[in-house]
């Protein structure tokens, strides 16, 4: 029987510690919740690997220390709302729930999102709600919130979802430019957006979050 506890040690210290996250409430929540129970089952022994994990349907899981890396940077604190894009069947979800104050998480799968909400349940975030609906249109009627956090590559932010943070709020996504993609973190201030450079780091563009190709004839 695989000691999947153990394998959450080791990939803490071994992807996370190593990546400079520092906060202990994040290296707590990773240490804490069961990443192999939030991946398809054929998949479970992959589970604690140091890659993107492929779900299916062109989706990853992130690595550990993408989502670590983007936590640290977000530094969410435990009375603020976060809205979740596209966390599949929900670990980071999960995880986030254990920094904030609730979580509203987006798919656009409605059994996935069924699948994921009693996931949720299981591993204990009883703050976190799933949402069913297109990524790019978030959840406006649970916002605005203090803090999004984008689970795949971006390469047009929707304006939907930007309205949606709050002014002083902080969002984070992965910014690909074809094979190439940089985590960035964004601030509100005064309606308008400022973009901070975090580190590099890559993921499938989520449906919604593509570049508007212009085709010429």
């Amino acid at each position: 029987m695989t000691d999947f506890a153990a394998r959450r040690n080791v990939m803490v210290d071994t992807q996370v510690r190593p990546s400079d996250v520092t906060k202990f409430p994040i290296i707590e929540a990773m240490l804490d919740v069961p990443r192999e129970i939030f991946v398809p089952e054929a998949l479970r022994e992959a589970a604690y690997a140091g890659n993107n994990l492929d779900i299916g349907g062109g989706r990853v899981l992130l690595e550990p220390r993408t989502l670590a890396k983007m936590l640290d940077a977000l530094d969410i604190s435990g009375g603020e709302l976060v809205l979740d894009i596209g966390p599949g069947l929900g670990y980071s979800t999960a995880v986030v729930a254990r920094l904030a104050q609730a979580v509203i998480a987006v798919e656009d799968d409605a059994a996935m999102a069924e699948e994921a909400q009693a996931l949720l349940a299981q591993a204990g975030a009883d703050n976190a709600v799933m949402h069913t609906g297109p990524l790019a249109e978030g959840a406006a009627e649970h916002g605005p919130y203090d803090v999004i956090l984008v689970q795949g590559g971006v390469e047009n932010l929707p304006e939907p979802l930007l309205a949606q943070l709050k002014d002083g709020g902080r969002i984070a996504c992965i910014f690909m430019d074809n094979a190439l993609g940089t985590v960035r973190i964004g601030y509100k201030a005064g309606g308008a957006m400022s973009w901070r450079f975090e580190f590099n780091a890559g993921a499938p563009v989520l449906p919604g979050f593509e570049r508007q190709r212009v085709f010429a004839l």
